[in-house]
C-alpha cells in the first residue's frame, strides 16, 4: 500500500515521487504535451478562459472548506497552478494517463502529489476527493461514459466536477484528428450522459462563443481540405495555435466573455463547460461505474 509522506509514496521500501498505475496505449502523447507547452504555454486566450471558468466553478458551487481537488489529466500543470493561487486551503492532487509530464510537474511542484492511472479503472477509493477538473479530457477516451461514471464514483457525496470538452461533432475536422480526438460533444448529449452516470446538472454552458464565427469557418474550411499526412497536420496546427493565441481581439473576447460566464449560459461555442454535482444523498457508485 502506498503511503503520501508529503514529498513522494512510500512504497514498502522505496519511495516514489509519481505513484504509476497500469496503462494501456493513450490517445494523447508526450509530443502533443511537447507542442501545447510550446506554442500555447499557459497563456492562449482559451485555454486561460478555461481555467478561470474553473476556477469560478470551484469557489461558487464548491462547499467543502478544505477540499481535496484532484485535477485529471492535469498535463502542463496550470490548472494546478491556477488553483494554488486562488484557493491555498485546497488539497491537491495531479493526475494524467501520461506518466512523462507528470515527472516534470513533480519536480516543479515538489510538495503535491501526482498519480498516473487510466480514468476508465481509476484506483481511487470510493468517495475520497470533493472536486474534480477535467478540462479536455474525455475526447481523448473511447469510453468516456465508463470514466465520467468513474469521475462521481470518487467524488464525495455533495462533491462538485467541472468538465469540459470541444463542442460540435459537425466541426470535426484534421486538427481533432491531430491532437487525437475520438469526438467533439453536442451539449445535450454531453447532459445526458452525466445524468445517466448520476449527475446534478447544475450549469451546462460553452466557452468561445462571441469567436464562434472565426471558428466555425476555419473548421468548415479545414474538413473541405484533402485529409493530410500528420507532419502537415502538425503544422497546421502549430500554426493555428500560433495565430489565435497572439491574437489580441480573441484575448479581448474571451475576457468580455468571462466577465459574462456567471451570468449567461452560452448556447454555442468551441467548447462545452458542465458543472455537476453528485447530490448528498448518493452512495459511491453511479451506472457508469464498474
Amino acid at each position: 500500500m502506498a503511503k503520501w509522506t508529503g514529498q513522494g509514496f512510500c512504497v514498502g521500501q522505496e519511495n516514489h515521487r509519481v505513484l504509476v498505475f497500469d496503462a494501456e496505449q493513450s490517445h494523447w502523447s508526450p509530443e502533443l504535451t511537447k507542442l501545447h507547452e510550446e506554442e500555447a504555454g499557459s497563456g492562449h486566450p482559451i485555454d486561460n478562459a478555461s481555467r478561470k471558468a474553473a476556477l469560478y466553478s470551484l469557489r461558487h458551487f464548491g462547499t467543502a472548506e478544505r477540499p481535496i481537488i484532484l485535477d485529471v489529466g492535469c498535463s502542463s500543470g496550470y490548472m494546478l497552478e491556477e488553483i494554488r493561487k486562488s484557493l491555498p486551503e485546497a488539497v491537491l492532487i495531479g493526475s494524467d494517463y501520461l506518466s512523462a509530464p507528470l515527472v516534470g510537474l513533480a519536480k516543479r511542484m515538489p510538495d503535491l502529489p501526482f498519480l498516473q492511472f487510466d480514468l476508465r479503472r481509476c484506483p481511487l477509493p470510493d468517495a475520497c476527493v470533493d472536486v474534480v477538473t477535467a478540462l479536455n479530457v474525455l475526447e481523448h477516451i473511447d469510453r468516456d461514459e465508463e470514466a465520467l461514471g468513474q469521475v462521481f464514483r470518487i467524488l464525495r457525496p455533495g462533491g462538485l466536477a467541472h468538465v469540459e470538452c470541444p463542442a460540435g461533432p459537425h466541426l470535426f475536422d484534421v486538427y481533432d484528428e491531430y491532437l487525437m480526438h475520438h469526438r467533439r460533444y453536442r451539449r445535450a448529449d454531453l447532459v445526458k450522459m452525466a445524468r445517466r452516470v448520476g449527475f446534478e446538472i447544475l450549469r451546462a454552458t460553452h466557452l468561445g462563443f462571441l469567436v464562434y464565427p472565426a471558428f466555425w469557418f476555419v473548421k468548415k474550411r479545414n474538413r473541405r481540405l484533402a485529409r493530410r499526412n500528420r507532419q502537415e497536420a502538425a503544422a497546421q496546427v502549430k500554426s493555428h495555435i500560433r495565430e489565435t493565441g497572439a491574437s489580441a481581439l480573441m484575448a479581448t473576447l474571451m475576457r468580455l466573455e468571462l466577465a459574462l460566464f456567471k451570468f449567461v449560459n452560452f448556447p454555442f461555442g468551441i467548447r462545452t463547460v458542465l458543472i455537476l454535482r453528485k447530490s448528498a444523498g448518493q452512495g459511491g457508485k453511479g451506472s457508469g461505474a464498474p
